[in-house]
């Protein structure tokens, strides 16, 4: 838990970083640009880094919760997502999951970065902060959205390989509608597969053996 607590006290240093930020048209947002590198010195603490289908401390973990929020929150906006990288492993089960599997947005300073353009012709706000129980994010700018958006998934499955274990597959898409509710287009995102670090769960409420 001392893992988790600490990630609190990176969440609260990066987000006084780029609460309010703004991204104007003909402008790219960069997530690290935009933070810089997390250090003690600015006051990080050693915080849950995933590693290679495990978890290890490293100072500024944690911070891939607040790219998974920017990157879930662009979806549901005309702004583009030029770069975002996915984990290649699958670590946790989908315990109280309420997102499609894939849909967020790992980061590693300074080689994984998130990476938003605005295409638009208004400016966007980024707002993002800590309350007592979540972190918080919106996109704000001038006028009404023209579009809303619903994210989901298609062609969901796991598959067992050679080599015992499992992997992960899915495909983001979006579904556009207008003012009216009116669906007009339906845009594939991207695709994601992960090594499973578990054991897929069976309908018979039983757990797969592997070995």
């Amino acid at each position: 838990m001392w893992l988790q607590y600490n990630k609190i006290i990176n969440l609260k240093i990066a987000t006084k970083k780029i609460d309010g930020l703004v991204i104007y048209p003909g402008e790219t947002f960069s997530f690290w640009r935009s933070i810089g590198k997390p250090t003690k010195k600015k006051g990080y603490k050693k915080g849950m880094v995933l590693y290679y289908g495990n978890y290890k401390a490293g100072v500024g973990g944690g911070l891939c919760q607040l790219s998974n929020l920017i990157y879930w929150m662009t979806l549901h906006t005309p702004l583009i997502i030029s770069e975002r990288h996915r984990h290649s492993y699958d670590v946790f089960p989908d315990l109280n999951r309420t997102q499609p599997f894939g849909s967020g947005a790992t980061c590693a300073y300074n080689y994984l970065d998130l990476r938003i353009y605005n295409p638009t012709k208004q400016p966007y706000q980024l707002k993002v902060y800590l309350s007592d129980d979540y972190l918080i994010g919106e996109w704000n700018t001038v006028s009404e959205p023209l579009y809303s958006y619903e994210v989901y998934e298609r062609e969901h499955k796991i598959t067992h390989e050679y080599w015992g274990g499992y992997i992960r597959h899915n495909l983001i898409f979006r579904k556009v509608f207008n003012k009216n509710k009116e669906l007009i287009d339906d845009q594939y995102i991207t695709e994601n597969h992960g090594i499973m670090m578990y054991q897929p769960f069976l309908k018979e409420g039983k757990w797969l053996d592997i070995e």
